[in-house]
């Protein structure tokens, strides 16, 4: 297992280069960082010294090895938006992004699993059909207007309905600013982002769980095991469910990695100033040392979470291992 963890984990070192180079280059000619200096009619010698200050005068190979040793050890840059130090603003971004896929991941990967197991063993049954028919409707629903209704219906209007002080699910921010830790308040601000997450994110996964549950369901080897008489609960949990969770790794992997930086809508609806509202507010200001920064974490991100699935086929199915 660690070899085969080694060799994926030496797999992934030029990934993340080339992805880095490329995402630089995109983004240095994408954005001029001295694009301020010049919408304030400065002359071509201070463009000319502000462009070899941040060294945009040297070929842009030598711009990325500056770069890269500068973002190894921890020296991001500073915003030109904020004048903030980047890696301040991205671990703090990050953060919040972090608690809000947390929760939403793990209630995705529990409601899904559960839901796609057992649509597949009591198949064409009617909690089949009713998961099978709000699997469709949650995959309709675009998540800003779900996002909207959800304030409005479980916010804004129970506090008309029942005469409250406030509301019971609060819709501005995480969590609020005196709170601290897991409690009340904190789930509070946690419930409505969380499900506007997950609607989507559910009814995809379950599908995908139900179909290769039903795969699996249908192979020699658990027709062996039920004539052999292992108990039912056994072959479906043991057997079949280990093999089914393979595919459901690969899209779970892809997803999480893109979320840290896909949370563009929802962090903007309920005022979270998590990656994706840093990025859309950095991509509107132009800040290019923002952007890079942005996009090389989520890259990273991406394939770390692309890893991690390697590293679960491995435990999942041994046969991955010899690959």
């Amino acid at each position: 297992m660690l070899s085969f963890l080694g060799r994926r984990v030496l797999f992934t070192i030029p990934v993340v280069l080339i992805a880095s180079f490329v995402l630089f280059i995109f983004v240095r000619a994408t954005f001029d960082p001295t694009a301020q200096l010049r919408s304030s009619h400065a002359d071509s010698a201070s463009v000319a010294r502000e462009k070899e200050r941040l060294g945009l005068d040297r070929p842009v190979v030598v711009q990325y090895g500056d770069w890269l040793g500068k973002f190894v050890h921890g020296d991001w840059g500073q915003s030109e938006r904020t004048r903030e130090p980047v890696f301040g603003m991205i671990r703090r971004a990050l953060w919040y992004t972090v608690q809000l896929i947390f929760w939403g991941i793990l209630l995705s990967a529990t409601v899904s699993i559960f839901v796609g197991v057992y649509s597949a063993v009591k198949q064409y049954s009617p909690l089949d059909y009713t998961f099978t028919g709000l699997a469709f409707v949650g995959l309709a629903l675009p998540p800003f207007w779900f996002g909207l209704i959800a304030i409005e219906f479980l916010a804004v209007q129970p506090v008309n309905w029942f005469h409250l002080q406030e509301p019971i699910f609060s819709f501005v921010g995480l969590h609020s600013g005196d709170s601290t830790g897991f409690n009340l308040d904190y789930v509070r601000h946690l419930a409505l982002p969380v499900l506007t997450l997950t609607v989507q994110i559910i009814a995809s996964w379950s599908r995908f769980q139900r179909a290769a549950m039903l795969d699996v369901l249908q192979s020699d080897y658990i027709r062996t095991a039920r004539a052999k008489g292992v108990p039912r609960r056994q072959v479906i949990v043991k057997h079949g469910l280990r093999n089914a969770l393979i595919p459901l790794v690969t899209v779970m992997a892809l997803d999480i990695g893109a979320l840290f930086g896909g949370l563009i809508i929802t962090e903007t609806i309920f005022s979270i100033p998590g990656m994706g509202r840093l990025f859309y507010e950095s991509l509107l200001a132009g800040d290019a040392t923002v952007l890079v920064a942005w996009t090389v974490v989520t890259a990273l991100f991406i394939v770390a979470f692309n890893l991690l699935a390697d590293v679960l086929y491995g435990v999942l199915d041994p046969r991955v291992r010899m690959a």
